[in-house]
């Protein structure tokens, strides 16, 4: 018995050997084409780099992990909503900014007899030195809600200097606060028509009493308007959901219907073609970089905040690669090169001259009359952080230089792409490239592209949390996690709302929203009766500070 047990014994640890021999087998042989397989996917996108094809890596990767399930996308995929242009609609907005400007002009205003005059309404447009992007938006909304309400426009001054007035000139179709009072005096609205100088604000950046959602605006009698806090795309698309019919329908006219993501137009694009321009010496800088050569193809600006991401160059040059693969040209195309971090560009124009004639402001070198501003800002070290360490002005040549492309905008970034500054660069160069007969001088084929790198995409657009940011309405849970590379075509009208198909909310934004009295499912869709019963409930905050003339 001792002998059969044993016997039985040896043949159970042999069948244990084997098993295990097995596993392990199993596990090497996995292990092995798991590595090969990793291998042929990195040769495949290392070829591809190299070929400017970086398409077929993203399909193809794309295809094996996310096709077939359909319950999120990639920012390309959601791009492809962009894809026919928007040159009609913006055409369509084109002229309501010409004919609003005809009309309420401070060309036409101010001959208005004074009962007329005194009558007239008026918006102000106010911002302080800061962001570029986020002041130059305080103004864009203020000529936006000017559109909206039927008003003139009052780009306010600081000690009666306009904002950024060493690089920008205002259009004369607005006004300055000092001409209002002194027509207020000059035509007695006080005097005859008991008509005080009285204006009334609201800030956006105050939920519990802005009345962007919840009044009436139409309504308001008050000679001047500040909608206050307003600082990217997102406060004047607000009016969109106005529980009031008027206000929907005015913000609708302008702005387009927010579901129709594909036919939004350029408003401000147009606005700022409409009210701003250089002043003499940044357009001298300008110039000093075209040197009598064309407009540039193409722009590529890279928010870097100080950092050299390699993989956020290598994303670029896929990127290009795309935005040049559209060109119908057979020379190189010219491409200007905007970044806040100089190190980077001498990095990348290296690699960029192997296909395009890359021309960027080198401000060292500059020496026209601007080149000697005096720079208080950048005596800031948060200051050198967020805007790099080239002096102020530079930013406003690059941004004028950059807004002049003919055919895309391209904006990557280490962190955040697609910020208001980037937004303002292509919003300006597609509405430059819109003529008065309605036929876009490059065709509809202008094009605004993002360009992310995989490690941004590890969790989607997640972590692209701030308004301002351009992709932040698209940063819920319908995008897909660990996406590669990727360049997808932007709206030029960056949304406020989730109402397109693969936009949705992130957590944070369903917390934010709560605060405005709108209740947000998981996937951005608005509970209208909630927003009504709020408004109606909501203490209506009137703030009206006196002038004195």
């Amino acid at each position: 018995m001792r002998h059969g047990g044993s016997r039985k014994k040896r043949s159970s640890s042999f069948a244990r050997y084997v098993v295990v021999l097995c596993a392990v087998g199993a596990s090497i042989g996995f292990f092995m084409l798991n590595f090969l397989m990793r291998m042929e996917a990195r040769e495949s996108e290392s070829s591809s780099d190299q070929l400017g094809n970086g398409d077929d890596v993203e399909e193809s990767r794309v295809l094996n992990e996310m096709d077939g399930r359909r319950s999120c996308a990639t920012v390309e995929k959601m791009g492809e909503a962009f894809k026919d242009g928007v040159w009609k609609e913006s055409l369509r907005v084109r002229k309501i900014i010409q004919n609003h400007f005809y009309l309420n002009g401070a060309s036409r205003v101010r001959q208005l007899p004074p009962e007329q005059f005194c009558k007239h309404g008026f918006v102000m447009g106010k911002s302080s030195e800061a962001g570029f992007g986020n002041e130059m938006y305080k103004i864009l909304t203020a000529g936006a809600l000017s559109i909206m309400l039927n008003r003139s426009l009052i780009i306010g001054q600081t000690r009666g200097k306009f904002p950024f007035g060493d690089y920008i000139s205002y259009s004369d179709v607005t006004f300055t606060m000092k001409e209002i009072k002194h027509l207020w005096r000059l035509k007695g609205c006080i005097r005859k028509f008991n008509r005080h100088l009285i204006m009334r604000t609201d800030d956006f950046e105050k939920p519990a009493q802005t009345n962007v959602l919840c009044s009436n605006w139409k309504e308001w009698e008050h000679p001047i308007i500040w909608f206050q806090g307003t600082t990217d795309a997102v406060a004047a698309q607000f009016f969109l959901k106005n529980v009031h019919p008027a206000m929907r329908a005015a913000a609708s006219n302008l702005f387009g219907h927010p579901e129709l993501l594909e036919s939004r137009p350029n408003v401000f694009g147009e606005l700022m073609r409409v009210l701003i321009s250089p002043s003499k010496d940044v357009e001298e800088a300008v110039f000093s970089v075209l040197k009598s050569g064309d407009d540039p193809d193409i722009s590529l600006h890279m928010r870097m905040l100080m950092n050299r991401s390699v993989r956020g160059l290598q994303a670029a040059l896929q990127c290009i690669r795309k935005g040049i693969r559209n060109l119908t040209t057979n020379s190189k195309p010219r491409l200007v090169l905007v970044s806040d971090t100089p190190n980077f560009v001498k990095s990348i124009v290296p690699m960029l001259g192997e296909f395009a004639e890359v021309i960027h402001f080198d401000y060292e070198h500059f020496r026209g009359i601007i080149s000697g501003t005096h720079d208080e800002f950048h005596k800031l070290d948060f200051r050198v952080k967020d805007w790099g360490p080239s002096p102020r002005w530079v930013a406003f040549v690059d941004f004028f230089l950059a807004s002049r492309a003919k055919r895309a905008v391209i904006s990557g970034a280490h962190r955040r792409v697609g910020t208001t500054y980037a937004q303002l660069i292509a919003a300006l160069a597609a509405a430059h490239n819109l003529d008065n007969l309605g036929n876009n001088s490059t065709g509809p084929d202008f094009f605004f592209l993002s360009s992310f790198q995989s490690n941004l995409l590890r969790e989607g657009l997640k972590n692209q949390v701030g308004w301002g940011h351009i992709w932040n309405r698209f940063a819920g849970p319908l995008s897909c996690p660990s996406q590669p590379n990727q360049c997808a075509l932007t709206p030029l009208l960056p949304p406020a709302w989730w109402d397109g198909l693969w936009q949705s909310p992130i957590p944070r934004d369903i917390k934010r929203m709560e605060n405005y009295g709108v209740h947000l499912s998981g996937f951005g869709t608005i509970d209208e009766d909630s927003l009504r019963s709020f408004c109606n409930a909501k203490k209506n905050v009137v703030r009206t500070p006196p002038f004195i003339l």
